[in-house]
């Protein structure tokens, strides 16, 4: 998208992700809207899997024909060890709302970009933001930007902090994120022989793992640990994290069952939850990651990204309307969120007794602090 030196918007959107997208397709029929990215909008992603409450999320937006027609691949059901060395199972059916899905990030990713464009949202990509200032006046936001040997200046009537766990707009207004804890995640892809659509959870002594199917016979395999334990260093190398995952003898057995085998394709990166001190205030506000940003025990993060997308864009409609209550409503809904999430994981980690004398469930299970 060509753009000339000075631009203006009602709403400029800061990232181009799930929760952006997600604001922007909903916003952009009524006012213009512009994302705004540092990248390409195909930054890389660990979380590959969507509940199935997500499908009422997508009917209430008009798209949830338009979902189903990808062909991800299903969830029908959830197994592992966690609380105890005994498998246990959990299937779909006993879900009103169904199964969920196992997503192609990519192809879910460029969808959700391309609806968002068909409805009238503006797309610039490769752009950082450099400096914000407030000014009185119809546009009270003056964004500085950097696009290669290129500086912007952009006027906008609201800004949304849609940048992720960097909350870089925000920060700029002097905000800062809490962190819950110090947890990390070491992934790798591969490919097997598995056709079913059964995610695994298994604990260990020092962490945890998740793996899932994906679609064209690929899989995640992800590992879960503290920044600062030993176990931490598994994370960051995939030969150790192939090497760790022998010890954990159901998960081993299954990969070994499915013929499992490393692609090659590896990351690691910062898994913790957080919240922003503050997620709205005058003409902005923050959706997604950068709001608040969940443990991916929670398997919440990505339709935490859409809820709040979708909240958010109501919310800055009826501002843009002149409904002054309209950003109280919505912090108040992002710390219903937190408040529920943190009674919710806080129960998850309490079920696992196994390893009372490690630092990783002392600190989830009060025993002693971060």
């Amino acid at each position: 998208m060509a753009l000339a030196a000075g631009v203006h918007a009602d709403v400029v959107v800061l990232g181009s992700g799930p929760a952006a997208c997600s604001l922007a397709l909903n916003l952009a029929p009524f006012c213009h809207v512009l994302m705004v990215d540092k990248g390409d909008g195909e930054g890389a992603s660990v979380g590959e899997s969507l509940p199935a409450a997500a499908g009422r999320l997508f009917r209430d937006m008009g798209l949830l024909e338009a979902f189903l027609q990808q062909n991800h691949a299903p969830c029908h059901a959830s197994r592992g060890a966690w609380g105890g060395a005994r498998m246990w199972e959990q299937h779909a059916m006993g879900n009103l709302d169904g199964h969920g899905w196992h997503l192609d990030r990519r192809l879910f990713d460029a969808w959700l970009r391309q609806v968002a464009q068909s409805r009238g949202a503006g797309a610039l990509t490769h752009t950082r933001l450099v400096s914000v200032r407030s000014l009185a006046g119809e546009m009270p936001w003056h964004l500085e930007l950097q696009r290669g040997d290129q500086r912007l200046t952009l006027s906008a009537r609201f800004v949304v902090d849609a940048s992720g766990r960097s909350s870089a707009f925000a920060r700029q207004l002097g905000y800062k994120r809490k962190a819950r804890d110090k947890l990390v995640c070491g992934w790798l892809f591969g490919r097997d022989g598995c056709a079913g659509g059964i995610s695994e959870l298994h604990a260990e002594a020092q962490g945890w793992w998740y793996t899932s199917p994906l679609p064209n016979g690929r899989r995640l395999l992800s590992f879960y640990t503290d920044a600062d334990l030993d176990a931490a260093a598994s994370a960051h190398h995939p030969e150790r994290l192939l090497t760790r995952v022998q010890h954990v003898p159901e998960l081993s057995r299954t990969l070994a069952a499915y013929g499992f085998s490393a692609t090659g394709s590896v990351g690691f990166c910062a898994a913790h939850g957080a919240a922003l001190e503050q997620a709205t205030g005058t003409g902005w506000l923050a959706v997604g990651d950068a709001a608040l940003s969940f443990d991916p025990l929670s398997a919440q993060g990505l339709f935490n990204a859409l809820y709040t997308g979708l909240a958010g864009a109501e919310a800055i409609h009826a501002q843009l309307a002149g409904d002054g209550a309209a950003a109280g409503r919505y912090q108040a809904e992002l710390d219903r969120i937190e408040a529920a999430y943190s009674a919710h994981l806080r129960g998850w980690y309490e079920e696992e007794r196994r390893w009372p004398d490690q630092a990783f469930w002392q600190r989830r299970q009060g025993i002693s602090q971060v």
